[in-house]
């Protein structure tokens, strides 16, 4: 996180005694990355945080790569994979590399658990619904175009409050503001296309005391590993520092336009090791009197483009709509559809919004994802038939 934050109740000073009202010590968790050389926030306890009454392995997350015959453009329409679990063993994993992996979530089923990933940060983009993010950090309110980043280790629970639908992009690093918006002190600076006044911290902080049995189940390594506590694990007090989940709406990106055709790491939002997550928002098109506001053909050589459509009419593309996730891999080019050129010439503007996943190493797709797959997309550059 770019800055740092402070909820609840603290000491003066860190590593130092700090006394419930009882005259019992509070428990003092330092939660960091990198070891203690990346950022990291100091946590306040009613109870030992190493109190684990019991534990099993209880499943796996792992995506089912298959191999291909060829290499293609491929277009997946995720609205035709069946709603159903929580939201957590509701996501369906479409792509994937040992860096990140994508996949979508329309759960039907409440969370009776907690959720805490130790593989690596979370990004979920609310495509649809509202609701709430619990976390041991506090509670943040999603309404839909929100993008959520939990970092690595965080102990959660999503409460939807209407019906949801998330796009799920998980990583093996962190995922932070792109660097070029950042100073040395990793303020965002006035070119980038949000500030921190767009960043939602956790709301409130609510402790919980109650005992009973309660259930967090931790993912390692794909691995889905089940922990029961006598007590709940959002006892914290208080906490501070530069860790922590938060939100920002799609809505409130800036989209940063020119004369001519502006390229896709423009619409960045994000980076994480080895990809870029890019948001597409409605924004004026280019303005010098001979410019072709639809994109140029473009070779993907040392990266694999994915886009996620989220609403509007995506301007370079035709026969593809809300929930459509599109794969264009490095070493074949890709552009505008035919006509689409032509049709963007003169247009002032353009309402799309998409969400897009650059990766720099090769994704893999799953099985689940070809059962979604429209076999016609590598065709749609060819001319129509006379």
């Amino acid at each position: 996180m770019p800055f740092y934050h402070r909820m609840g109740e603290v000491p003066k000073k860190r590593h130092t005694t700090f006394y419930k009202p009882n005259g019992e010590l509070y428990r003092e968790q330092v939660m960091g990355t990198k070891g203690f050389s990346g950022i990291q926030s100091i946590l306040y306890h009613h109870h030992p945080p190493t109190q684990v009454r019991a534990t099993r392995r209880c499943g796996e997350m792992k995506p089912e790569y298959v191999e291909q015959a060829d290499l293609r453009h491929q277009h997946f329409k995720t609205f035709d994979l069946k709603a159903g679990g929580d939201p957590i063993s509701g996501r369906q994993y479409l792509l994937g590399n040992s860096d990140v992996v994508l996949g979508v979530c329309a759960p039907t089923e409440p969370m009776t658990y907690f959720y805490r990933n130790a593989d690596g940060d979370e990004l979920l983009f609310v495509h649809q619904g509202e609701g709430e993010l619990e976390t041991i950090f506090g509670t943040i309110s999603y309404r839909q175009g929100d993008y959520l980043v939990i970092p690595i280790g965080t102990t959660y629970r999503i409460v939807p409050s209407a019906p949801s639908r998330f796009l799920v992009i998980e990583s093996q690093s962190d995922i932070v503001p792109p660097k070029r918006y950042r100073n040395e002190h990793g303020q965002l600076l006035e070119h980038s296309p949000y500030c921190e006044r767009d960043i939602r911290v956790p709301e409130r902080l609510q402790t919980h005391v109650e005992a009973g049995e309660f259930e967090v189940r931790v993912k390692r390594q794909s691995v889905l590993y089940s922990y029961l506590f006598d007590f709940h694990p959002f006892d914290v007090v208080g906490w501070d520092g530069y860790l922590y989940p938060y939100a920002l709406s799609i809505h409130d990106f800036e989209p940063i336009t020119g004369r001519i055709h502006q390229p896709p790491p423009v619409h960045q939002t994000f980076a994480g090791e080895n990809f870029v997550v890019c948001s597409f928002v409605p924004r004026l098109y280019d303005y010098h009197p001979q410019a072709i506001p639809a994109p140029y053909y473009h070779s993907n050589v040392e990266s694999d483009e994915v886009l996620y459509y989220v609403d509007g009419q995506f301007m370079s593309r035709k026969g593809i709509f809300e929930g459509s996730l599109t794969l264009h891999p490095m070493g074949i080019p890709h552009g505008p559809h035919p006509g689409k050129i032509e049709e963007s010439i003169g247009k002032t503007e353009t309402r799309e919004l998409a969400v897009m996943l650059d990766t720099f190493k090769p994704l893999m797709v799953t099985r689940q994802a070809l059962g979604i797959e429209d076999p016609d997309y590598m065709a749609s550059w060819l001319p129509p038939q006379t």
